[in-house]
């Protein structure tokens, strides 16, 4: 490969604390060989020039939750359909959900999802097994073989350890070895046959509601039992103000864990949902207004570590019917960072602190050499237009999948490139 040089790029990469105008050379062997402002062409004659254009160069995006669904959904989603999209949305590492069929919880399992995500995938693929056998909640994954065999973390996605002495004897083995527990937080008895947020909302349309309690106990008592065993512990995704309140309290208590919230969460409320929109079915769910905003202002404060996809394809048949009925989730690899540039846009958020939020703080909680442009990096790579306006149409997707929240949205900020390994894998 040929050494690649790109100029006129605004910069922005937090791992370095940089937002400056300059250049990005990268080496022969898909390498960050030099960055900034001092870089010159004429000191590079052999490389190849890629004008930026004055576009915004960052570190390839890391998402900690995406759902791909080989083996078992290949008709919801596959490896290939999933790194197309996650491509076309600057994102180069993926963090994969066991649930799939059969679930990723045995080491011959790991063995399948490895292969074959090396076979067809074209992004960099860090897989998750399950945190209990089966996501049963009842007995703990074999985590030590399953991390020798390549597993980047556990969790049992949207499903909960409900025990208390097994989420217990979780933490404490985790402690030993030193593997990640990624939670999902949710009371199955205090959220039971809910939909969407308890309030007025649901009460108007009849469904059942789940109050931000059941979130918010399961966090009291996952952080009481970190303190016991300080393990590597992720919540997942986070909806309500209520919960932020339970981890700013813990956090300055000077307890270590980490907290993830999903784009959606962040971009819509439990009043979008209007007449039963189905597509809006989340886990967590749409809440209000001022819990949307409260989660903008945790990301701001350093109390929301990450920002993720929560990329949940649907197969049309599993939405199209009545609410209660309808399968969960969204896809939202593609349209991630353009969603959270309105966190820019309208003064929400300072950019760096999205950039941050996307790349290198994942890559420090996965503990891998992504999010980041230093020099000896991977040169992966995502370019994009800051202003230019464009209207999310389901049926442009790359996902297999077309179950987006945001359909018809207006959003402002666009992907342009995408680079993997120095090379360029997505252009606009």
């Amino acid at each position: 490969m040929k050494e690649k040089i790109l100029i006129n790029a605004r910069i922005i990469d937090p791992s370095q604390g940089m937002d400056e105008k300059g250049s990005v050379l990268i080496d022969d062997k898909g390498k960050i060989k030099a960055i900034g402002k001092n870089i010159k062409k004429i000191n590079e004659p052999s490389a190849e020039i890629i004008d930026i254009k004055n576009r915004i160069v960052i570190p390839g995006i890391v998402d900690m939750k995406a759902f791909v669904g080989e083996p078992g959904y290949e008709y919801k989603e596959n490896f290939r359909t999933l790194s197309q999209a996650a491509l076309a949305g600057g994102v180069t590492s993926v963090v994969t959900m066991p649930n799939t069929k059969p679930i990723i919880d045995n080491v011959s399992m790991v063995d399948f999802i490895i292969r074959r995500g090396r076979d067809k995938a074209s992004v960099n693929l860090f897989p998750c097994a399950s945190l209990t056998r089966d996501i049963s909640g009842k007995e703990m994954s074999e985590f030590g073989l399953l991390s020798a065999k390549g597993i980047i973390g556990f969790t049992d996605v949207a499903k909960t350890v409900q025990n208390t002495e097994t989420m217990a004897r979780i933490m404490d083995y985790a402690s030993d070895i030193g593997v990640l527990i990624m939670q999902h937080v949710e009371d199955y008895e205090l959220s039971k046959n809910g939909c969407i947020n308890e309030g007025e909302v649901s009460t108007r349309l009849g469904l059942g509601g789940i109050s931000y309690i059941a979130e918010k106990i399961i966090i009291e008592r996952d952080l009481s039992l970190l303190n016991e065993f300080p393990c590597r512990y992720h919540v997942n995704q986070i909806s309500s103000k209520e919960s932020l309140n339970v981890i700013k309290r813990n956090k300055e208590k000077g307890l270590n864990f980490s907290v993830g919230v999903s784009i959606n969460n962040l971009s819509l409320n439990e009043n979008d949902i209007g007449d039963f929109k189905t597509f809006l079915k989340l886990s967590p769910p749409l809440r209000l207004e001022d819990d949307r905003v409260a989660l903008v202002e945790g990301i701001k404060s350093g109390l929301i570590d990450v920002i993720v996809s929560d990329h949940t394809p649907v197969d049309e048949e599993g939405k199209r019917l009545p609410f209660a009925q309808a399968a969960v989730g969204a896809v939202g690899i593609e349209t991630l960072l353009p969603l959270a540039l309105e966190m820019h846009h309208n003064e929400s958020l300072p950019l760096t602190k999205i950039i941050e939020t996307l790349t290198i703080n994942p890559a420090n909680i996965l503990k891998i050499n992504k999010g980041s442009l230093k020099k000896g990096s991977d040169a992966d790579i995502c370019v994009f237009d800051l202003d230019e306006p464009w209207m999310v149409n389901g049926d442009d997707l790359k996902s297999k999948s077309k179950n987006t929240s945001i359909e018809g949205r207006k959003l402002q900020g666009k992907i342009q490139m995408t680079f993997l390994g120095g090379e360029v894998v997505f252009k606009s």
